[in-house]
Parts: structure tokens; sequence; C-alpha cells
């Protein structure tokens, strides 16, 4: 390989622009500029600090500026919650105002300059926020948020309004919620309730109160950090931040746009390190929703399909509704840890317990049957016509003794057995009310996950309210899609935690001995020639046809004898995207006629097209492989990306790809190749020998490695068709499109 084959790079030369210059490389590292040291060779951080939110959710003193007690102003609703929550955490509150002696008769300051201690954090009633920024920075006020709307949300004015008081913000070294927020943060969050608790971070505070009222149902909730536009603090801030924190078990997102790709992933490596499980609502899978949460928020919501894979890829479990986000991290926060992946479907109905497994299966939970000696333990208690093997049939749970306890410790005891589900499709005392107090006693005394379904629509039943919710160690649901892709969610955060390695302690920081000479053949502005496009492949280590540039018939025979018949001719020109469309491609040439033939017809063609030439190629013909296409482009929110599909001519029909975000290593470079629908045609099909998939997967890291090194002069590299040959012969690049930025 060359060297490592993991990290974010692009041209030195920014990083000695970084050096000589001072210039600020790449996103700030969390509240302060990123050292070289922590730079990739690309100018990318490789770390970000926690930064220290510990007086913002907990402050010694509190400053309300604009504080009210007038009947009928919004500002007085907020001023009497401020005051409230100031008493609930033990913090002082000064309010502020210019022509008030008291507010709720608390002495009133006239102006910040007034305050009579240094506070930790100011709370800005105002419509212009900017004036008071600059005072509070006179202050050395730690935290601010300002609530008031007009920002980037409203369009290009309100964005460079948002961009000034960022600015501001920077230059004060203090740091901000908001604009554009709400109160979440200061809300009474019940104190009575214990175990692991639920951090949770929204752009849209209504969007969090589903996930808020789970302290209703007896969810531990820590914190609540509504980030709103993120003009400074963000959602990537909050995650390093709740990752940190001992009673955080997990951490609940509604995210509308990512102000910072990087950043994101630094905060999700942190979370992932240290197996702090992220749940997120990402907005933005269609057109509409993006363009909706870009009124909203006034931020990037990225290409879904990267910011999918980027979720992927540091293991944030993405869900699509609040509902699911309140099961999942609710069940990721409680659970311990799986002791096998195996999911046993405990049911009184052989019909409910069918038609479960069906859609366990289909979602990829693994439904092991039970061991001989295991189902004949169990027919001691269940009737022998009824199916033990999984699921579990018990044709009515016993009611009147306690066989109903035998059988469900039973079923945990199996070594294979991590997770045991019982789905209750209604209500049916007295078989059901014995039936969760059987489940909920054996939970209690085993360390295997225990889940049930209450699918009444009607959820008032003492089992439920008094019996299930009671129960901090059985995990309760009411519909079962939201128990099968919170118990998946459970299980793949668990196998991706367990000997995770971080990408980016991996990530070079110097450029490879490829780059010097990828990078004289780079034309700002311009598409390469094919010819010109391999030589850039070659530079890397990517192997290419045997093939001659020629400028003439004569020429063209000569090269073919050297290359070896038979041979396929194309043209050969800068601005040449799809030759075979035009008839600039001529394949099976197996005499110096027909190569003479096919010289003067690709030299007519393109004169007819009016397309400019550096030539014809005369190209070795490989014909017996799979043809894969492997790419690169630049995401505007994460930078450089890279994908791998099935290649070809119906590349763009059948859109059979996978994408990540480097960092990246070769565990997920394959996990790319596992993704793809036609992965069977790597495999073998049809009498096919199997493909060389090491050779695949080494192109893949490669094209990490070159488009990230010349990540600020690539727009966009496509390799297609990259014939994969069979098993230990390689891949060979047979064409090849770079378009420089």
């Amino acid at each position: 390989m060359l060297g490592s084959t993991h990290g974010t790079l692009t041209t030195d030369s920014r990083r000695a622009r970084v050096i000589a210059c001072g210039e600020q490389p790449g996103p700030a590292v969390h509240g302060r500029p990123a050292e070289v040291d922590d730079l990739d060779v690309s100018g990318r951080p490789l770390y970000s600090d926690v930064p220290d939110l510990d007086r913002f959710f907990r402050p010694e003193s509190v400053a309300v500026i604009g504080a009210s007690d007038a009947e009928g102003r919004p500002n007085t609703g907020v001023t009497r919650q401020l005051i409230a929550w100031s008493e609930r955490v033990g913090a002082r509150l000064h309010p502020v105002h210019p022509s008030r002696p008291s507010v709720f008769d608390i002495p009133c300051c006239p102006s910040v300059a007034d305050l009579p201690e240094q506070v930790d954090l100011a709370v800005l009633l105002v419509a212009d926020p900017l004036p008071v920024i600059e005072e509070l920075a006179e202050a050395k006020v730690k935290f601010a948020v300002v609530f008031a709307s007009g920002f980037a949300e409203t369009g290009e004015e309100g964005a460079a309004a948002q961009d000034r008081l960022a600015a501001a913000v920077r230059r004060s070294g203090m740091r901000l919620l908001g604009p554009n927020t709400n109160l979440n943060a200061f809300e009474r969050f019940r104190d009575d309730l214990d175990g692991p608790a639920i951090a949770l971070i929204t752009q849209s505070g209504h969007q969090g109160r589903p996930v808020f009222a789970l302290q209703e149902l007896g969810i531990r909730l820590s914190h609540w950090a509504p980030t709103g536009n993120e003009a400074d603090l963000e959602t990537a801030d909050f995650i390093s931040y709740f990752a940190e924190r001992p009673e955080v078990g997990a951490i609940a997102c509604y995210v509308e746009g990512l102000k910072d790709g990087r950043s994101f992933l630094l905060a999700a490596d942190r979370a992932a390190r240290r197996k702090v499980p992220v749940v997120a609502v990402k907005v933005g899978r269609t057109e509409t929703g993006a363009r909706t949460a870009a009124s909203h928020t006034g931020k990037l919501t990225g290409a879904d399909a990267v910011v999918d894979a980027a979720m992927r890829q540091y293991g944030v479990i993405r869900v699509d509704g609040l509902d699911e986000l309140q099961d999942t991290a609710t069940l990721l926060a409680r659970a311990r840890p799986p002791r096998a992946d195996g999911v046993v479907v405990y049911s009184i109905s052989g019909g409910t317990g069918a038609h479960f497994a069906d859609l366990a299966t289909e979602a990829g939970l693994r439904l092991p049957a039970l061991s001989e000696a295991r189902q004949a333990e169990l027919h001691q208690w269940i009737p022998e016509y009824l199916s033990v093997a999984n699921p579990v049939d018990n044709g009515g749970h016993p009611v009147g003794d306690w066989r109903g306890r035998k059988i469900i410790d039973s079923i945990l005891a199996d070594p294979e057995v991590g997770v045991l589900i019982c789905p209750v499709t209604g209500p049916f005392p007295p078989l059901s009310d014995r039936l969760v107090q059987d489940l909920v006693d054996a939970a209690e005394r085993t360390d295997k996950l225990v889940c049930v379904v209450w699918g009444s629509p009607v959820g008032t039943e003492p089992a439920y309210r008094e019996v299930l919710l009671g129960s901090s160690r059985v995990a309760t649901f009411r519909t079962v899609a939201n128990c099968i892709t919170a118990v998946r969610a459970y299980l793949d955060h668990h196998r991706f935690v367990t000997g995770y390695r971080s990408p980016f302690d991996e990530a070079p920081r110097t450029p490879s001995p490829s780059f010097r000479k990828a990078q004289a053949l780079i034309r700002p502005g311009e598409q390469l020639s094919e010819h010109a496009a391999k030589q850039l492949l070659r530079a890397y280590g990517i192997r290419v046809p045997r093939e001659q540039l020629v400028t003439s018939a004569a020429a063209a025979v000569r090269a073919a004898g050297l290359v070896g018949y038979p041979v396929v001719m194309k043209a050969s020109g800068a601005r040449i995207a799809h030759k075979t469309e035009l008839g600039l491609v001529k394949i099976g040439l197996t005499s110096a006629s027909q190569v003479r033939d096919a010289y003067r017809e690709l030299t007519d063609i393109a004169r007819y097209e009016d397309v400019s030439l550096d030539g014809v190629l005369v190209c070795q013909m490989v014909e017996r492989g799979v043809e894969m296409v492997v790419g690169a482009a630049h995401d505007d929110l994460f930078g450089p990306t890279v994908t791998v599909g099935l290649g070809g001519v119906l590349v763009e029909v059948l859109h059979d790809t996978a994408v990540r975000v480097p960092p990246f290593g070769e565990e997920q470079a394959r996990d790319m190749c596992a993704e793809l629908r036609g992965r069977a045609l790597l495999d073998g099909v049809r009498g096919r020998p199997p493909a060389d998939l090491d050779a695949l997967v080494e192109v893949v890291l490669r094209v990490q490695r070159m488009v990230l090194e010349l990540g600020d002069d690539l727009a966009e590299l496509d390799i297609n068709p990259l014939m994969v040959l069979p098993r230990g012969q390689g891949a060979v690049a047979l064409d090849a499109l770079v378009v420089c930025r």
C-alpha cells in the first residue's frame, strides 16, 4: 500500500500557508484555533477540545438583559421562568434594565457595566444582541444566550447579520447559544429519577418535546441543548460535552443542518471512543425537507447520502421519527451491553410470534433456533404440539402456578440468547397481567435484555402503567416497529463500539511520495483528457491498461503491435465526457487494417462533432472481470467523499453505490462493497470466478489518498469502468474522468 491509506488530505501548499502566514487552518477546534500538530495533511483538524459547559448548565450567577415584570410582555414570562430556574440550580440572578429599579422585587442593574459581579451566563431578551455582546465581552461573561430571530433563517441579509454576531462572539472569547433559540435549556428537569440519563440536543425546540416528556414515564433526562442557528455553539460541541458526562447514557438529537462536517465527525468519534450512543433524527432526506430546514435554521442540510454514510461510519444511529428517537435512545441509555446477539420471541399466540419473527428477521435480527435440549426442557411446561424452537409459543402463559417463570428463565439461560422479546398485542387479564409480572421479575434477575411490546391502544391498563413502566429493567414499547428498530440499534451499537479504532488516530500528516507527481498533472478549471487522468491514477499506484497515445494511423499500428492484439482505440481529449455515446470508442480490433480504419473513423467523428483531441489511445483490451466504478466528489459540508459501485454503461441507471467520508480505513472500504445490492457479482455468479475483492478495496483506499491529497484541486474523479479481475489478478482502470477545481 501507499504508506497509510487512511486520512483526510489535500495539498501541502495550504499547510505551508498556515505556518507562514498564520492563517487559521480549517475549522476552529472548539473555541481555539487549531494548532498545526492537530491537523492532517489536508489542513483539517484531527482533534477537538471538549467545551467546558458546566457553567452554562449550572451557573453560579446569571444576568437577564431586558428583564421585565410588566404584565402582558413576552419578556415577563421568560424572566419569571429564568428566576425559577436560577433558584433550582442555585444561581444568583441579576436583572438588567435601563429604566427599572427592580424586577419581581429583585434589584435591577441599569446596564451590563453595573453588574455587581462577573457572571457566568447572560440571557439576552433584546431584539438587537450585537451591541450587548460587545458589552458582555468587556464584562468577561462566559456564556450568552440569544433568543432573537431574524438571522440566517431569513435569507442573505439575516445571514450577514448572523456573521457579524458570530465574529463579535469570536473576538469576545465567550460562547454563545443561538440566535433563534428558546428556553428549553432552562426547563424543570425531574430530580427524583435515577439511572443513566438521556441528554437532548435539538435545533427545533418543539421537536424535542416528546423526548422531554419521557420523564413522565420514569426516564431520566439530564440536559436539553436547543442550538438554534448555531452562530457559535453547535450540535458537535454538545455531543462532545455530553459524551464526557458520567450520568449520560445516550445522546438524542434532532438535527436540521450541520454547521461543520468535520466538527460533527470529531464529536461522533469522541462519543464512539467512550461508547456513548448517539441517536439522531436528521432532516433533509427529501428536497422539500431540506428546503424547509434551510429556512428554519439557515444551515446546510448536506447531501443526504453523504450525511447518512458519515453517521454510519462513526456509529451515529439515524432514525426517522420522534417516536423512534424516544424509544431507541431510552433503550440504549438503560440497557446493559448484550451477552449474545440472538433474539428470542416469546408469545402467547402462534400467529403473533410468526408475524413478529418475519418482521424481525427482515430487519436483520438473528433469531436462532433453540437447541433440542432447550426445547425439551421447555416442553416440560409447554404442550408438545406447540413450537418452542423460536418463536416460543406458550399457547397461553401459565396463570395459576410457577411454570411461567420457569419458561422465561429457561429461555434466558440459553447462551445464544441475548434478547427476549414478548409482543402482547392486547391486554387479556389475568393472563397478560401475570405474564408481564413474570417478565419483570425475570428481568430483575438477569443481565440480558427483556423487551415487551404493549400493543393496547388504550395504555391505561395497570399491567402497563404500574408494572411495566414501574420497572427500569424491562424495555417497554408501544409498537412492534419501534421495538425492532431499537433492538437492532442496540445490537449494532455494541458491535460497533467493541474494538472501535478511531480513523483520526491513523490519519497521515505529511503528503505521500505520489503527491508531487500528481500535482504536476493538475490543470485548474479544466477537465483532464483520459490519457492525463490515467497518468494521475498511475502516480498513485492504480493499475491502468498498457496503452499509447498516438497522433497518426501509422503510429497507431505500431502501438497496437507493442500493446498486443486485440486492442481498444479511443479518442482522447480534455472535453470528452461520454465517448461511447459519440462513437469515439472502438473495441476488439485484431489487425493493422482495422487499427488504421479505426484511427481515421475516430478522428473524422471528432472533427464532425467539433471535439478537440490530443490524440488517440491504443489500449490493451481487458475483458474478463466485473465492471465497477470508483469515484470521488467534493461535498459542501464534509469535503472530499469516495464512492464505489457497480460500473459500466448502466452506472447512472442502476444507482448501486456506497459512499464514505474520509478518513476511513480498510474495514470501512470493505463495508462499502458489502452494502452494494449487486455484491453477489463480486462473489462469482453463473459459473464466473470470484472477483479480486482485495484489489478493489486497495483501489478505493488509493483513491481516498489521492483525492484528499489533491482535495483542494479536484472537483470530480470517476474511474469507470474499473475492471475487477478474478481473485488474485488485480483490478484495472479502463477509463477515467478527472475535473479540476
